[in-house]
């Protein structure tokens, strides 16, 4: 058995699968690679078994969204190093080797992300991770290379290896006992930010998350939900909510909680002044649902130490009034 396993998620992405698997294919001969399908309904399996003999398919009998999804198909995959991959990345030459010896020289390593840089402008990163990800006071997350909308060039900058809040679920590596021991994703989120809540989970077992600068991927981003798409707005403010409910310690979670349900409410404002009312429903849906699961997640902070990580400041005042629109303003 192979040492790391590259798996890939899917849903009716016959097209991506074409396009962006033959680079993984070619440059993962150090893994077994398989791919999870959530019960496709389009011809992702013909074109597996007959473009892609080599890699290993484990079907799904629903779609269960990204978390669940992920949970379900991992059962079976026994390597030690999971690396979960969207389907809509490009993956470059030599991409694992420096990922697996950062895991074999640093025991309390749980979680690595690669580099992840725009498919469509390989020059800049990509808004889904990019240089590795942080959270500020009130849970919004922001990467080296990407806060909110702005994003940076890529001019090595950040080539380099440093520990991290959170990576990106678009290219996320880690131990597949943390990950047991996580109990893996949590399948309320559905899909959109549940990596960093499994991220801040880990960070409260007191493992370490690392950015390593030297292996590089690129990222298409929104091949199953596009930033235009209500849904996504949705679950990003819900999940937003729950991932704090869960992990705030509880000396700060009434003013943390009450505070960012006021900058959501703002947020709404202004999308429904910029005639984006379809957004501004989807918050107050995110809310509602939110409002419904609270108990339940309430109960899951029992298994936290919930620890609070974060730059004190709020990443919404400094880019939005101090004009601080990159990461190095913020350190």
């Amino acid at each position: 058995m192979k040492k790391i396993a590259v798996v890939i998620l899917n849903w009716n992405g016959a097209k991506l699968l074409k396009e962006f698997l033959p680079s993984v294919v070619k440059y993962s001969s150090e893994a077994t690679i398989y791919v999870i399908d959530n019960a496709s309904t389009d011809d992702s399996l013909l074109v597996l078994k007959e473009d892609f003999p080599s890699v290993q398919i484990i079907q799904n009998k629903e779609n269960f969204g990204f978390a669940q999804g992920y949970n379900e198909g991992l059962v079976s995959v026994e390597e030690e190093i999971y690396c979960l991959v969207n389907s809509d990345i490009e993956v470059t030459e030599n991409w694992l080797t420096p990922i697996l010896s950062h895991f074999e020289q640093h025991s309390n390593t749980a979680i690595v992300q690669p580099k992840i840089l725009d498919y469509k402008k390989k020059t800049h990163f990509e808004y889904a991770g990019a240089g590795g990800g942080f959270i500020d006071k009130f849970g919004y997350p922001y990467c080296r290379g990407r806060i909110f909308d702005t994003i940076e060039e890529d001019k090595g900058q950040y080539n380099d290896s440093r520990k991290i809040f959170w990576a990106s679920g678009a290219c996320f590596f880690i131990r597949k006992n943390v990950f047991r021991e996580l109990k893996g994703f949590d399948t309320d989120f559905f899909a959109h930010q549940e990596e960093i809540d499994l991220c801040w989970r880990s960070f409260n077992r007191g493992y370490d998350t690392f950015f390593c600068g030297q292996s590089t991927v690129y990222h298409l981003g929104g091949g199953t939900l596009s930033s235009s798409n209500p849904r996504k707005t949705f679950l990003n403010f819900r999940n937003s909510l729950l991932m704090l409910t869960k992990n705030l310690p509880t000396q700060s979670l009434l003013f943390i909680l009450f505070g960012r349900l006021i900058l959501d409410g703002i947020a709404g404002i202004q999308l429904l002044f910029k005639g984006k009312l379809k957004h501004f429903i989807s918050i107050l849906k995110a809310h509602f649902s939110f409002y419904a699961l609270f108990f339940k997640t309430i109960n899951k902070r029992k298994s936290n130490n919930n620890v609070f990580y974060y730059h004190k400041t709020s990443i919404v005042f400094d880019y939005f009034i101090k004009n601080s629109t990159i990461f190095a303003d913020k350190n």
